[in-house]
């Protein structure tokens, strides 16, 4: 140990003691403290000046790197501008191009517009007219067609009424004159409808009637020519029309230049008299046979005024009695009817107050038979 640090030193202000070698070296230890202090605040200046120097010259670099930047930047700005610029003023004056180009190109299409619509109107109205030409051609080929199938159906039309008409009257000759042979001339012979050979009751042939059926609207005054041509070539000795329509001044039946002209009403009364005319003329032939006299006389009476009123007497006669028979008929089923009616009201009226009596007076009333069930059941079988 040194002297030093034997000699003791007391503090004035607290007394405290402690060695003259510890109180050099705390004061060394400031002193030195001191020194470092100032000499690390002075180089932390000089570290700092330089690092704010750095700093400065790096932000100096970067500011006038940025303010380079800056103006590359304006310049290129500038540049794009004038380019933007050039750019818009060329596509205005290309939109100003394509403008007056567009307007040209509308021009040329307006005007190749209306040479085609004017080239196209031409050949479509040529077309037109051909077209209506040939409408026009059509429609009258057509037109006379139409005439064409109208007349031939309208003949056609005539030609089945009248069919129909002479098979009604075929068959209603049949039926009323079965001895008669009655004989169809096959549709396309030249001819009459009919051809009825009037026979006796022992089956002889007393002569032959030509009928001629016309169902038409009206009467033609060539069929009596045509028909009696007809009954020269069959050799009949009667000649007769029906038809729907009758010569002026005709009725129901009439004689005109030797042919017979009837109504589809009358007919059957004039066949029946024309027929027992035949049957009586034929009588008288074989009963004057070879006597030409009486021939001649016959033909004359035939063929005379006197035959020709005797036969619309017997028609007439024969029509009168027909409508009396029709007439008779109906009246006798009206009273019929009315009869029916009047028994029917008596039989349901006696039903009704036998029902109300016996209804009063019980199972002591005597029973009824005919207005039983048991008596009402045969009845209704026969009826049945």
């Amino acid at each position: 140990m040194n002297n030093t640090d034997r000699v003791m030193v007391e503090c004035p202000k607290c007394g405290h003691e402690f060695g003259v070698s510890e109180a050099l070296g705390a004061r060394m230890r400031a002193e030195a403290e001191a020194r470092l202090s100032t000499d690390f605040d002075h180089r932390l200046e000089e570290a700092v000046q330089e690092a704010e120097a750095r700093t400065r010259k790096a932000i100096g670099l970067q500011i006038k790197d940025l303010k380079e930047q800056l103006s590359e930047q304006a310049r290129k700005a500038e540049e794009a501008e004038k380019l933007e610029l050039a750019i818009r003023k060329k596509a205005r004056e290309l939109e100003e191009k394509q403008k007056k180009l567009d307007l040209e190109i509308e021009r040329r299409l307006e005007q190749e517009r209306k040479l085609i619509e004017k080239r196209v109107r031409e050949e479509e109205d040529e077309v037109q007219s051909l077209k209506l030409k040939e409408k026009e051609k059509q429609i009258e080929d057509l037109r006379g067609a139409l005439d064409e199938a109208r007349r031939r159906t309208q003949q056609g039309s005539q030609e089945l009424q009248g069919e129909v008409l002479e098979l009604d009257i075929e068959a209603a000759m049949g039926a009323q004159f079965p001895r008669d042979i009655i004989r169809p001339v096959p549709k396309g012979m030249r001819g009459a409808d009919l051809v009825q050979e009037v026979c006796d009751g022992a089956g002889n042939v007393c002569g032959a009637i030509v009928w001629e059926v016309k169902n038409t609207r009206h009467y033609q005054p060539a069929w009596i020519d045509k028909l009696k041509q007809d009954q020269r070539a069959i050799g009949a000795s009667l000649a007769v029309i029906v038809s729907v329509a009758l010569p002026e001044g005709v009725k129901d039946f009439g004689r005109i230049d030797g042919v017979w002209v009837v109504s589809v009403r009358s007919w059957p009364a004039l066949a029946a008299a024309l027929r027992e005319q035949l049957i009586q003329v034929a009588f008288a032939r074989a009963a004057s046979e070879g006597k030409r006299d009486k021939m001649q006389l016959l033909y004359s009476y035939l063929s005379g005024e006197e035959f020709h009123q005797r036969v619309e007497a017997i028609v007439e006669a024969f029509s009168a009695m027909q409508e009396q028979i029709q007439k008779e008929r109906r009246a006798m089923e009206r009273l019929w009817h009315e009869r029916q009616k009047q028994i029917e009201r008596v039989i349901t009226n006696t039903s009704g107050m036998y029902g109300d009596i016996r209804g009063l007076i019980g199972a002591g009333m005597p029973e009824v038979r005919q207005l039983t069930l048991e008596a009402a059941a045969p009845e209704e079988r026969m009826e049945a």
